[in-house]
């Protein structure tokens, strides 16, 4: 616990990590401001949803974000966990430890699955805050149609979080396994990215429809479910059991070529 402990405050010190936060808090302000101002135009049925109560803007936050934005934040910690104690020549210092490399690297990993409810968790609270400062909060009407209170939505809330940090997680078990490959932090953070944004590529061509259920992007979104009445619990559950088949592989290949790596930085 005292090697976690101290991982985790080392990440949530780093200037860098800080920034990312405060650019995934910054975010819900930028799209309730731009809402508000919109709102008075009509514009679209989203910013009318989200105008008429701000407990809305949380999941359009998300919509938003988690397409990109979260996960390049994400990329970022995840990507540069081993990479850059290698390139900081800190990795042989770290091995020299009893803890063991598989030790090490579940930290590691356990240490990013904080920073992604982290980053989840900066999302929720800042669209939540800017909600109910810009916008009238009552019972919410979900995509199905069906309205229900105001404290069930913030059930539903707190729902998409989990899921959308396991999503993240997933994404963060991708990096790290790059992470292992790789002594420049910059190029599995970038490498990171560029998987991401193949995927949605990729998704959205109709002709390969048929490979969608496979890539992890294609899941993000599935948070929707808990938008609907009765919830869709068995769209959230395929979510939530392709970002643990995507952890359990990538994990894999990030602990054979961790245990197995000739440290030489």
């Amino acid at each position: 616990m005292r090697l976690l402990a101290s991982e985790v405050g080392l990440t949530f010190r780093r200037p860098r990590n800080l920034a990312m936060l405060g650019v995934l808090a910054a975010v819900p302000v930028l799209i309730g401001v731009a809402v508000r101002v919109a709102a008075g135009d009509d514009a679209g049925s989203i910013i009318g949803q989200v105008a008429g109560n701000g407990l809305v803007l949380t999941f359009a936050a998300f919509f938003i974000m988690l397409p990109l934005v979260l996960p390049l934040a994400v990329s970022v910690v995840a990507g540069d966990a081993i990479a850059g104690e290698a390139a900081q020549g800190t990795l042989r210092y770290l091995l020299a430890a009893p803890a063991g490399r598989t030790r090490l690297l579940v930290l590691k990993y356990v240490n990013i699955v904080i920073y992604c409810l982290a980053a989840c968790a900066v999302v929720a609270l800042s669209a939540l805050a800017v909600g109910l400062a810009l916008f009238p909060v009552g019972p919410v009407t979900l995509l199905s149609g069906t309205t229900i209170p105001a404290a069930e939505g913030l059930l539903r809330v707190g729902i998409v979080v989990l899921y959308a940090a396991a999503g993240m997680a997933a994404l963060g078990a991708i990096a790290l396994a790059v992470s292992t490959l790789t002594d420049a932090p910059i190029g599995a953070v970038a490498a990171s990215v560029v998987l991401v944004v193949v995927g949605q590529v990729l998704g959205a061509i109709p002709q390969i429809s048929a490979i969608r259920p496979y890539l992890l992007t294609s899941w993000w979104s599935s948070f929707n479910g808990a938008l609907r009445a009765p919830m869709a619990t068995d769209d959230l559950g395929r979510g939530l059991l392709a970002f643990a088949a995507y952890i359990v592989v990538f994990g894999s290949i990030a602990w054979s070529r961790f245990t197995s790596k000739d440290i030489t930085a």
